[in-house]
């Protein structure tokens, strides 16, 4: 908090360049802002808007001592502008003017003026949603629509509908659609028409066929305007690597070549941005910057004049599938300003720089606006912010205003990864979620570092984090002719050690300073001690990131299966292409998923968030050869398994197991009998009969659904399916009957009839019971028995000597007296030595066959 004495600061003269083409609205936007909270200004790049806007409502009553804070989307355009308006006041900055960066700040008590980017004022904002000494926030650059400037305009929007109404809030933009803008913001719409120059714009005779091509293709170009026109130039390439590409082929021009993108060491960017020679002056006084196409809107604050030398590519943010976090991707083209009305260049002795765009057909192609970011961008930290800003504020995330809606599959994606690194399921964030949200990190990479359980592996995991936001520091070695650049190996482990001070041919010395600038960072924001060492096992760490691409080997070296599902790979030549497990932070994607960095990982050493979402089960199963039951404990996260154990299985585990084994295959896992079907059958029988309905049901469906009733007493101490193949079935059968009913059953439906001519066996699997025997052995029975004291019919089949039915009937006395005579005759000529009688229902059985089965 500012003193008062630092807040009561007076202001300097200051007398604003006049010449700027936003001077001629400066009126109208400070009389629009006296009445309404909001405005958005809109004028051409380089009418003067970023340095002149926030000094001239330095005075304006309504600050009172309040700051300005403008939002700038890049680190380096955040440096020029705080360093441009403090040479206005003539000061340095980091007095009335003032910038901060992620790597970067300049600040005092007198700071009136704060530049800062985008994704600072989204943190700024969570952790102050009151924005309490703030007068106002001017939203800059708002047409690039990046995601943290939509997400810092939609808590800007809320904070000043419901609780600051007094905030002032002003959005500027070159080349946005300003009456949405302002219909979303409920704010003023100024414009400034700005100062037309003529441009002259050169398309190139073709494409080039591949990006890689681009640098040799800009190099040759930027040769040709070199010997054919005077002045500085000004050329636009997707990234770091073209430039120093495009550099390397420059070597010899007649020209100092200097690269300028954002992650150059502050004092080399001021190099470039300090005016040089005059654009008249040839041979080595000549420039050529190469710049990223994101520093196009500050080109022209670079340079007094120049030539503009746009190149048909561009990079911009979007998912990565490969790092799972968003990257920026290349597109063809970016679209060339309009030839009425070039950017202003200070210098107005100029008249025409030409633009050098691809080729027309692709230049008419392109879109006139850059893509909002949330389109295309990976949304977990969105996700993350607007839940933290709905735990501070109350306004839920679908309430917010957002310029445009995010994709739902998208914003689900986010949510489904944010549950499995701390956001409970009704998307309100937890505490561990706040904390995340207050490192400032992608919300992976913030999992990470809360995960550590000690001071060593905090610091691991901040040089981790810092090294997977940046580019990796190890570069592809490059291959003869036109092969394909060796990739590095994939152990994380080199990079840790390269952070760490250690040396490597192939190293990226730039990046290596970024990255230790950035975990020196983050351990600042952990709390951590100045010069605490990394230690630790970077595997678990990863694993607490990228719970979902932790690979497990399947087959050969280098094949893996992902977590999340999906497989991936690695050359069959690096180290870790034979490890059994791996916890995976980044993947190339294309036709397949290659596997950039990465760590072997122990199961053992699971974070604990991960263990969470794990699942250890004891699986049973029947070894397909012997029949026995064998256990497996099995650890499961996802997709894998990883691990699997052999181990003696629980007695009820076992009696489970076979018990369902023997539902699902009832008929062929007991030993079934003709007896215990009989059984079976005659029960079946007798539940038919009056007022025995409440006989058990035997049948194999019954006996399925209620095995766990009636077979699991008798599975105790069992193992193996042939045990259960021994198990006598009958005796199980008739143990689901009581004394009492057993003998009313062997009674009322016997299974065998005593005849005079012996016992015969009753068939009460027939669809009729059926007793069968020789034909002497029903000699002297005169009627047909019938069976449950008269309720059961039956039939009789009589069988010849050689046991072959010969006749069977439910009507034994009218067989007797009539179809008997044909069996007779038959009979008595193929077994004339046996007795066949006349009138065999008077006959007495012969005696040999008298108590004998037949």
């Amino acid at each position: 908090m500012e003193s008062d004495h630092a807040l009561q600061s007076p202001l300097p003269a200051l007398a604003l360049p006049a010449d700027l083409p936003v001077a001629a609205i400066l009126p109208a936007l400070r009389a629009s802002l006296a009445e309404h909270p909001s405005a958005v200004l809109v004028a051409p790049p380089g009418a003067g808007k970023t340095t002149t806007v926030p000094l001239a409502l330095l005075d304006a009553p309504w600050r009172g001592d309040g700051r300005i804070v403008m939002l700038e989307p890049r680190r380096l355009a955040a440096r020029a502008a705080a360093q441009r308006m403090a040479a206005l006041l003539g000061e340095d900055a980091g007095g009335l003017v003032g910038y901060r960066t992620r790597l970067d700040s300049a600040i005092s008590e007198r700071t009136r003026i704060e530049v800062v980017t985008e994704g600072l004022m989204v943190r700024r904002l969570l952790a102050d949603p009151t924005l309490e000494g703030v007068a106002c926030v001017i939203l800059d650059e708002i047409h690039e629509r990046s995601l943290d400037a939509d997400a810092a305009l939609a808590f800007c929007l809320d904070v000043q509908r419901s609780l600051r109404p007094d905030l002032r809030l002003v959005a500027m933009s070159a080349t946005m659609d300003g009456a949405a803008l302002s219909a979303l913001m409920e704010a003023r719409l100024i414009e400034s028409a700005g100062r037309m120059f003529p441009v002259a714009i050169h398309h190139a005779p073709r494409d080039i066929p591949h990006v890689r091509d681009l640098p040799e293709a800009m190099a040759r170009a930027i040769r040709a305007a070199l010997a054919e026109h005077e002045g500085d130039i000004l050329a636009f390439l997707p990234g770091v690597g073209e430039i120093r590409r495009t550099q390397a082929a420059l070597a010899g021009a007649p020209a100092a070549i200097l690269p300028l993108y954002g992650d150059m060491p502050p004092a080399e960017q001021d190099r470039v941005l300090r005016p040089g020679p005059s654009d008249g002056q040839k041979g080595n006084g000549r420039r050529v910057i190469l710049a990223t196409s994101s520093r196009r809107g500050h080109a022209d604050r670079a340079r007094g004049s120049g030539w503009w030398w746009m190149a048909a590519i561009a990079r911009s943010p979007r998912l990565d599938p490969g790092a799972g976090l968003s990257r920026g991707w290349t597109r063809c083209g970016f679209p060339a300003p309009p030839a009425p009305s070039a950017p202003a260049a200070p210098d107005a002795r100029v008249p025409a720089p030409p633009c050098a765009c691809g080729r027309e057909a692709t230049q008419r192609g392109m879109a006139p606006h850059d893509r909002p970011e949330i389109l295309d961008a990976e949304l977990t930290g969105l996700r993350l912010d607007t839940a933290a800003w709905q735990a501070a504020m109350g306004t839920a995330p679908d309430e917010l205003p957002l310029p445009d809606a995010p994709p739902n599959g998208a914003f689900e994606a986010a949510r489904a990864l944010l549950l499995a690194l701390g956001v409970d399921d009704d998307a309100r964030i937890t505490a561990e979620g706040e904390r995340m949200a207050a490192l400032g990190a992608h919300p992976r990479l913030a999992a990470m570092m809360l995960a550590a359980r000690d001071a060593g592996e905090a610091a691991l995991a901040a040089d981790i984090a810092a090294l997977l936001e940046e580019r990796d520091p190890l570069r592809p070695r490059p291959a003869g002719g036109r092969g394909a650049p060796a990739v590095p190996p994939a152990d994380i482990a080199l990079r840790l050690d390269l952070i760490a001070g250690g040396d490597h041919a192939d190293a990226d010395r730039g990046a290596l300073a970024r990255i230790r600038q950035a975990a020196g960072q983050y351990r600042r924001r952990l709390g951590l001690r100045a010069g605490t060492a990394g230690q630790g096992h970077a595997a678990s760490l990863l694993a607490a990131a990228f719970p979902d691409r932790i690979a497990q080997r399947r087959g050969e070296p280098g094949s893996f299966r992902l977590s999340g599902g999906g497989g991936a790979r690695l050359g069959k030549t690096d180290r870790l292409a034979d490890a059994g497990l791996l916890a995976v932070a980044t993947l190339h994607v294309r036709t397949a998923a290659d596997i950039r960095i990465a760590a072997a990982l122990d199961p053992d050493s699971l974070p604990e968030t991960v263990r969470r979402r794990a699942t250890e089960q004891v699986e049973t199963t029947l070894d397909p050869v012997t029949g026995s039951v064998m256990a497996r404990r099995r650890l499961r996260l996802g997709a894998l398994v990883l691990r699997d154990r052999t181990v003696a299985a629980a007695p009820g585990d076992v009696a489970d197991l076979l018990l369902r084994q023997v539902a699902d295959r009832l008929d062929t896992t007991l030993g079934w009998t003709p007896a215990s079907r009989q059984f079976q059958a005659r029960v079946a029988l007798a539940r038919g009969l009056p007022g025995r309905d409440a006989l058990p049901d035997l049948s194999d469906a019954a006996l399925a659904a209620d095995a766990a009733e009636w077979l699991a007493p008798w599975l105790t101490g069992l193992s193996r399916l042939s045990e259960v193949a021994a198990l006598d079935v009958l005796a199980m059968l008739r143990g689901r009957l009581d004394h009492a009913t057993l003998a009313w059953l062997d009674r009322a439906l016997p299974t065998h009839l005593d005849l005079p001519g012996g016992r015969v066996p009753v068939d009460y699997t027939q669809p009729v019971p059926t007793a069968s025997a020789r034909a002497q052995t029903f000699y002297g029975v005169r009627e047909t028995p019938r069976l449950a004291d008269g309720q059961v019919g039956l039939q009789v089949a009589l069988l010849s000597p050689a046991g072959r039915p010969q006749a069977i009937t439910a009507d034994l006395a009218g067989f007797w007296a009539g179809s008997w005579a044909d069996m007779r005759r038959d009979m008595r000529g193929r077994y004339p030595r046996h007795d066949w009688p006349e009138n065999p229902a008077t006959a007495a059985p012969p005696a040999r066959h008298a108590g004998r089965r037949p």
